[in-house]
């Protein structure tokens, strides 16, 4: 079932499928940001409440899905490197995880940009908020392990360990609204059938989730490259490919 894994097992394979993929990323990324953030910043209704203020949330749902998506796809890489013990699968973890805090301390400065005109305060120690937090600190926390040992390889074993032990976090993020009585709004995009969004708002925002998605994958597939040429910069193939360009 996992043979296909097996061929990006060395890097100079997993190396070439960054190249090959990172084109698509990036068309994606820049049509998708430009599309949905002109649709949805200009040309969306403005909400009969929150007036032009909510069109934060153009960036700020996006930011705050992929940023429990960047890490549920890091912990999925440190599963991988641990259990078929895959290098370059380490070396995604520790990819993924600067851009996942990035997109994940966007989340968190759009929200409360977003919640000073609503809740009249930039933070409040609300679940949402503080388990968000709380992730910003898991990426942290697992870029700080992997640069806190000298053996490379005990760096990504700990970090992958980490990443895996965060995955308790997500859960709480998403059901937080739900579980415990919250200033922070409900689900908005996951309640299809009660229609809790209009369609003119509905579909720039899903414009702009698959830009950030794209964004992620594309800064992700910069960063793997970088991480496998500094990991093999001594291997021939690397030489070569210097030599070249």
């Amino acid at each position: 079932m996992w043979k296909w894994l097996h061929p990006y097992a060395k890097a100079d394979r997993a190396y070439q499928l960054c190249n090959t993929l990172l084109p698509y990323f990036a068309v994606v990324t820049v049509v998708c940001m430009i599309v949905g953030w002109v649709w949805g910043l200009a040309y969306a209704p403005a909400d009969y409440q929150q007036k032009d203020s909510y069109r934060i949330i153009f960036i700020h749902v996006p930011s705050a899905i992929l940023s429990m998506g960047a890490y549920s796809s890091m912990a999925i890489a440190a599963v991988i490197a641990l259990v078929w013990q895959l290098r370059n699968a380490e070396l995604a973890v520790i990819a993924i995880a600067p851009v996942g805090a990035c997109v994940t301390a966007i989340a968190l400065i759009t929200g409360a940009a977003w919640g000073k005109p609503m809740w009249g305060a930039w933070w409040v120690w609300d679940a949402r908020l503080t388990s968000e937090l709380i992730l910003l600190f898991l990426y942290l926390g697992v870029l700080s392990l992997y640069h806190a040992f000298e053996d490379k390889k005990a760096a990504g074993r700990a970090a992958c360990i980490l990443a895996i032990v965060g995955v308790i976090n997500l859960p709480i993020i998403h059901f937080s609204v739900e579980w415990w009585n919250t200033l922070h709004q409900g689900a908005t995009i996951t309640k299809f059938d009660t229609k809790a969004i209009d369609p003119s708002m509905f579909w720039p925002l899903m414009v702009n989730i698959v830009a950030f998605a794209a964004f992620v994958g594309t800064v992700t597939l910069i960063r793997l490259k970088n991480e496998i040429l500094q990991r093999e910069k001594h291997r021939p193939w690397v030489r070569q490919m210097l030599e070249r360009g």
